[in-house]
Parts: structure tokens; C-alpha cells; sequence
């Protein structure tokens, strides 16, 4: 089992900063790539980046690259996801998950979820 816990999420200006984490506990969090994903009322839940296992790999959807950073803190078990330059169409529940798979943009393909946080971006 692997439990994810997300937070970092709030209120921010357009043009404003926000890093998100991804607490890890249960199975060795070093063994699973880590993926990012966000869903705006209404619309489909969407990829947003993932890292690799090692983390030396990282991806990002066309939307957020040049925006966002992915990163990961083996020793403090823990995943950030640092996005600059905020949008209003940033505004979303952004949702962690690990999988045992290496950068995968499926979510089909992560097995565990974390909670969920709130960006909310104003114009």
C-alpha cells in the first residue's frame, strides 16, 4: 500500500506561484514514478507531468511546460510540483499518484491517488 497525501493548494493571483506536495507513506516511495493530474469543474481529469523513478525523467503536458517543475525528495518521501506564471485556466483540483510504472501520462496506469488540493487562480 502506498498512501499520498497532497497540500500547497490555495487562492492565487494570476501571475502568482504555487508548489504543491505529495506526501508519500506505506511501500518505499523511492519504487514508483509519481504523476501529477488536475480537473476544472466540468471538464475531464487531464495530465499534467510525472517523473520518473529515479527522477532523473521528467514530462510535462504543452499546457504547463515552461510553467511547472516537477521534483522529487526521496528522503523526505515527498514530490512538488512548483507552478509559476499561474492561469486562470490553472484553476483545478490537482491530484497526485504513484505508479510502478516509469513516466507514464495514463492515468490508468497509477494505482494510488492522493486526496486532491485545490488551485484556484483569479483573473
Amino acid at each position: 500500500q502506498v498512501q499520498l497525501v497532497n497540500s500547497g493548494g490555495g487562492l492565487v493571483q494570476a501571475g502568482g506561484s504555487l508548489r504543491l506536495s505529495c506526501a508519500a507513506s506505506g511501500r518505499t516511495f523511492s519504487s514508483y514514478s509519481v504523476g501529477w493530474f488536475r480537473q476544472a469543474p466540468g471538464k475531464e481529469r487531464e495530465f499534467v507531468a510525472t517523473i520518473s523513478i529515479g527522477g532523473g525523467s521528467t514530462y510535462y503536458t504543452d499546457s504547463v511546460k515552461g510553467r511547472a517543475t516537477i521534483s522529487r525528495d526521496n528522503a523526505k518521501n515527498t514530490v512538488y510540483l512548483q507552478m509559476n506564471s499561474l492561469k486562470f485556466e490553472d484553476t483545478a483540483v490537482y491530484y497526485c499518484a504513484a505508479s510502478i510504472l516509469d513516466r507514464t501520462t495514463s492515468s490508468s496506469e497509477y494505482e494510488y491517488w492522493g486526496q486532491g488540493t485545490q488551485v484556484t487562480v483569479s483573473s
